[in-house]
């Protein structure tokens, strides 16, 4: 089941993340936040940003988020994604799924471009946002330091709709949520 993400999501949430940043370069996060830190950034970035679950009885298995691309207000219709799945959860097409239903409650906010970041080589990530239809859009060449050596950074760009100009503004997603829109989506999304 697909849903919105909580507050009591927390522990999951850190619990999936972990390995990433303690053994993984999917993150170039070094130190474990700690889950009052994730019980913050979820419900700080549910205001503007949809922070998506994958639950499967009761347990948490995936989540993907979108977050602000840059500060400027010029910057207010791209969006940075990301995910992250449960080990005991993969090549089972969950990560698809929940990454195309955050794409689209952008397209329902108004977002216009969604950009992915991901750690060269990074396989299975290119895979997946080659497969979602981004396209890469440049690399930042040895962009982080982790684990004793420098990584490369690829970019993949997607365009969720065509601009308009002038633009409209972007829904924040605290009042998306509140839709009739939302809900009809949320109950396509798991139909």
């Amino acid at each position: 089941m697909i849903r919105i993400a909580r507050a009591d999501d927390a522990a999951a949430v850190h619990d999936i993340y972990t390995p990433s940043v303690l053994h993984g370069v999917e993150t170039f996060e070094t130190e474990l936040p700690g889950v009052e830190t994730m019980r913050e950034r979820i419900t700080t970035r549910l205001r503007q940003y949809p922070w998506i679950i994958w639950e499967e009885e009761g347990r948490v298995l995936a989540y993907a988020y979108a977050s602000r691309f840059r500060e400027r207000a010029a910057y207010d219709w791209i969006a940075e994604t990301s995910i992250y799945v449960h080990a005991d959860a993969r090549r089972r097409g969950i990560a698809r799924r929940l990454y195309g239903a955050l794409l689209d409650a952008m397209r329902l906010q108004g977002i216009n471009q969604a950009v992915g970041v991901i750690t060269l080589p990074g396989q299975s990530s290119v895979t997946m946002h080659d497969t979602m239809g981004f396209t890469p859009a440049g690399v930042w060449r040895s962009a982080g330091y982790k684990h004793g050596q420098w990584w490369d950074v690829g970019v993949w760009q997607l365009e969720l709709q065509p601009t308009q100009n002038p633009p409209h503004p972007v829904v924040p997603f605290a009042e998306l949520r509140e839709t009739a829109a939302w809900a009809a989506f949320l109950r396509r999304a798991n139909a």
